[in-house]
């Protein structure tokens, strides 16, 4: 089957390329709140965001922080009322993202991105469906600080828990989607009881992604080629539009044009574009830069 793959090159907070319900799966991987890998990011594009950085180095508040954490998790929202927006009745939405550990004005704390974010869905309409916990084996505990262990050795109570797992969180818009009676691409796209059996359950142990590029593919905080495959496979069929409003390395798109299906992708930083070239079939794909 012949497919359509385009890249646009902008924020997805808005997203006019895009019409009401011309999407059936949207997939993606923000970047996530209060990692510090991400803060640049969401300071640049929230200059609030950055103020508040350089307030809290002032005064190390609470409430400061508080407010850095509202805000980044509100400029994600944008992006999650926008893909209701375009997403088809019946429609998923997949996110994957990880809950963080911080100590920021002087208080170490956890940051349950996964909770908010549901929240947030909802919001905007969003039904939550049953998540997937993704176990990532190469996060072990170690000791004196060497690894993930957090705390003091052996000696209770002041360790903390591993965060081993992140969430790919499910959601619906709308009612179950309609299809025609034996219709064909739907039959084309049935997968085996051995997929069925591995793929529906709540948690999946899979190694993370091998950066192998530079510091800049590091950063995009990549999520493995089996996690897109997975998600398009059991929530689209042949022929769908998927959606990554958070392109990073093109890993979406890769997963689509492998199993026939349609893409979009937005991403902001346009030196990512060379990657996404490189990781994806580059004749299949139309770029898009946005004018400012």
């Amino acid at each position: 089957m012949q497919t359509e793959h385009q890249v646009i090159i902008g924020d997805s907070q808005t997203m006019p390329e895009l019409s009401d319900c011309s999407v059936h799966l949207m997939v993606t991987s923000p970047p996530y709140p209060m990692i510090r890998m991400w803060d640049a990011q969401f300071s640049k594009a929230n200059l609030r965001i950055a103020r508040l950085w350089q307030k809290l180095d002032a005064n190390s508040s609470e409430e400061t922080v508080t407010a850095i954490y509202d805000a980044m998790h509100g400029d994600l929202a944008k992006v999650w009322k926008e893909t209701y927006r375009v997403l088809a009745d019946g429609g998923i939405a997949c996110i994957n993202i990880g809950d963080a550990t911080r100590t920021v004005g002087g208080k170490f704390r956890l940051f349950p991105n996964h909770a908010r974010t549901i929240e947030l869905c909802e919001r905007v309409g969003f039904t939550t469906l049953p998540y997937i916990l993704w176990k990532k084996p190469t996060t072990k505990p170690t000791y004196k600080g060497k690894g993930a262990f957090l705390g003091s050795g052996f000696m209770p109570p002041n360790a903390y828990v591993t965060l081993d797992c992140e969430y790919i969180l499910l959601f619906r818009k709308g009612n179950l989607r309609k299809f025609p009676r034996n219709d064909i691409l739907r039959l084309e796209s049935k997968f085996t009881k051995a997929q069925r059996d591995t793929w529906f359950t709540q948690i999946w142990t899979l190694k993370g992604t091998k950066q192998t590029y530079n510091e800049l593919q590091r950063r995009t905080g990549a999520y493995p080629d089996e996690i897109a495959d997975r998600l398009i496979r059991m929530f689209s069929v042949k022929g769908d539009t998927i959606l990554d409003p958070f392109l990073g390395t093109g890993t979406t798109t890769k997963a689509a044009m492998r199993i026939e299906r349609n893409s979009i992708g937005y991403e902001i930083d346009s030196s990512l574009l060379w990657l996404i070239r490189a990781d994806t079939e580059a004749d299949k794909l139309r770029i898009v830069t946005r004018k400012l």
